[in-house]
C-alpha cells in the first residue's frame, strides 16, 4: 500500500519546514544575543558611551555621591574639551 495513494501525505507534508523553521529563527536568535551584529557601530546605534570611559566614571563616582555637583560639572568641562562630544551624536541632537 502506497501512502500517498490513500488520499495524499496529509497535515504532516507541514512538519519538516516547520521544524527547519524553528531551527533557522533559533539559530539566528542565539546569534543576535550572544551579540553578533553585522556592520553596526554600537556608538550609532544607541550603544553609548564605553563602560569605562572617562565621561562613564565620572558620571559613576557622581552617581555613588563620592564627588558633588559642582566638582561633577567641573571635570565634565574638562573632559568634554579633551574627548569632546561628537556634533553628530544623535544624543545631543536631542538638547
Amino acid at each position: 500500500m502506497n501512502a500517498l495513494a490513500q488520499g495524499g501525505p496529509g497535515p504532516w507534508v507541514l512538519f519538516v519546514p516547520l521544524v527547519w523553521a524553528v531551527v533557522v529563527i533559533g539559530v539566528v536568535t542565539v546569534a543576535r544575543r550572544a551579540g553578533w551584529r553585522r556592520g553596526r557601530d554600537p556608538r550609532l546605534h544607541g550603544g553609548g558611551p564605553d563602560e569605562h570611559s572617562p565621561l562613564a566614571l565620572l558620571g559613576h563616582r557622581f552617581a555613588a555621591g563620592e564627588i558633588d555637583e559642582d566638582e561633577y560639572w567641573r571635570r565634565l568641562t574638562v573632559l568634554e574639551e579633551q574627548f569632546g562630544r561628537r556634533a553628530d551624536d544623535p544624543k545631543e541632537r536631542r538638547r
